[in-house]
C-alpha cells in the first residue's frame, strides 16, 4: 500500500520532530545527571564539613557521658549485686549439701515432731508434721535473687541529675538581649 506524497512528507516531518524531541530529552537527562552529580558532591562536602562535626560534638557531649555512666553503673553496681546474689544462693545450696547441716535439720525436725499435740494446738501457728527443707532453701534463694535484681534495676534506673544539666550558654542565648536592654 503506497502513501501519498503529502502523507509521506507529514510522516517525515513527524519523524524529524520525534528525533529532535529525543535529542532534547537526551540533553535534558545529561544536564540533570550533571546537576545531580554536583548536588551529591556538595551534599557530601556539607555532611563532612558541617553535619559530621555537629554529630560528633553532640555524641561527645550527650551520648558518651550517658554510655560511660551506664557502663560504670553496670560494672560497679549491677554486676557486683548480681554476683553477690548468685554467690549467696550458691552458698545456701552448698550449706544444704553439708552432712552436718543435714544432721541439724533432721534433729530439729524430730524435735518438732515430739512436741505434744496440746502445745501444737495451743500455738497460733499450726505445725505441720513433715517439713520440707528444700522449700525453705528455694524460698531463700528466690528472695536473694529478687533482692539482687531489684537492687540492680534500682541502681541502673535511678536518675543522675548531673547528666541532664544543659549548657546555660546554649539555652537562653536569644532571650538574653531583651532583658538586658531595659
Amino acid at each position: 500500500m503506497a502513501l501519498s506524497r503529502k502523507r509521506q512528507k507529514e510522516l517525515k516531518r513527524l519523524r524529524r520532530s520525534a528525533e529532535d524531541l529525543w535529542q532534547e530529552q537526551r540533553e535534558a537527562i545529561d544536564h540533570a545527571s550533571t546537576v545531580l552529580r554536583e548536588a551529591r558532591r556538595q551534599a557530601g562536602n556539607y555532611a563532612r564539613e558541617e553535619v559530621g562535626p555537629r554529630v560528633q560534638s553532640a555524641y561527645d557531649s550527650r551520648v558518651r557521658p550517658v554510655v560511660t555512666s551506664a557502663r560504670r553503673n553496670l560494672s560497679h553496681e549491677v554486676l557486683p549485686a548480681v554476683s553477690g546474689a548468685i554467690g549467696s544462693a550458691l552458698a545456701v545450696l552448698e550449706a544444704t549439701r553439708d552432712p552436718r547441716v543435714r544432721d541439724v535439720v533432721r534433729r530439729a525436725t524430730k524435735t518438732v515432731e515430739r512436741v505434744p499435740e496440746r502445745f501444737a494446738k495451743a500455738s497460733p501457728i499450726p505445725v505441720k508434721k513433715k517439713s520440707n527443707v528444700g522449700r525453705y532453701v528455694a524460698f531463700g534463694i528466690g528472695a536473694v535473687a529478687v533482692a539482687g535484681v531489684l537492687y540492680a534495676a534500682w541502681q541502673t534506673l535511678r536518675a543522675d541529675d548531673d547528666l541532664w544539666i544543659e549548657d546555660l550558654g546554649e539555652v537562653g542565648a536569644a532571650d538574653i538581649g531583651e532583658d538586658d536592654e531595659a
